[in-house]
């Protein structure tokens, strides 16, 4: 799996590295590189373990903080303002995309963050460059992959792996669900009636109905099991 940068209607133009990033301080090789200070959010503690060593073998990155929890990668990128956040997709307390969302909308200079998840459905990675994320990274990338992504992060610039980037395209093309869609498809799944879902949403049941016509319209699908079958496999909507 190799790892390209977005296309360029996918991305916005590269930032200027930032004081921490890959440079040389000096022009003799005995002049240590600057640190890419980096901070490791997951709530699985051999993920932590694993991206530290692989991290920490760098010469020139510096892992200054990890959390396991939403809630704590906040409270450590305040305290810390790292080069670069490596953030778990699905978290205790906040999850990635609350936390990438956070961070974004309140800190200056704009947060550097990675996801990173086991999960690389099209919803997911939509709603993760949506909020803000430079990179997309699936758990099992190998250690090359992992350097190149911070190292591009840490630079200003947007990486992804290319299946990534072709999901991220292919979710770009599909007609997007509103929050109410959303919710309504979801509550289909769990096997509701148009007139249990309205009692539940405070709506009428009409207005379910309504939903549920552009909900077939968006995904293209003929009924409710191939919408449901349709959003399982996109990752609008999950098991429950």
């Amino acid at each position: 799996m190799s790892l390209l940068p977005l296309p360029q209607s996918l991305t916005s133009q590269a930032e200027k590295p930032r004081r921490n990033t890959l440079q040389k301080t000096g022009s003799s090789p005995n002049i240590p590189l600057e640190q890419i200070r980096v901070i490791i959010a997951d709530d699985h503690p051999v993920v932590r373990e694993g991206l530290s060593s692989i991290l920490s073998a760098l010469e020139d990155v510096q892992v200054v903080a990890e959390a396991a929890n939403g809630k704590e990668a906040c409270e450590l990128y305040d305290q810390h303002s790292p080069d670069v956040l490596i953030v778990d997709l699905r978290m205790p307390e906040k999850d990635g995309l609350q936390v990438v969302a956070e961070l974004m909308s309140g800190r200056a200079p704009k947060p550097r963050i990675i996801v990173i998840t086991t999960y690389e459905s099209e919803e997911d990675i939509r709603r993760a460059v949506s909020a803000g994320a430079k990179g997309y990274l699936l758990k099992a990338a190998d250690a090359e992959q992992i350097e190149e992504a911070v190292r591009a992060v840490a630079a200003g610039r947007t990486l992804f792996p290319t299946e990534i980037t072709l999901k991220l395209a292919e979710s770009v093309a599909h007609p997007a669900l509103t929050k109410r869609e959303l919710e309504v498809l979801q509550y289909i799944a769990n096997g509701r009636s148009n007139k249990e879902i309205g009692a539940i949403l405070y709506i009428s049941e009409p207005t379910v109905k309504g939903h549920v016509r552009s909900i077939l319209a968006k995904l293209e699908a003929i009924g409710r099991a191939e919408a449901i079958a349709i959003a399982r496999k996109r990752g609008l909507i999950h098991a429950r």
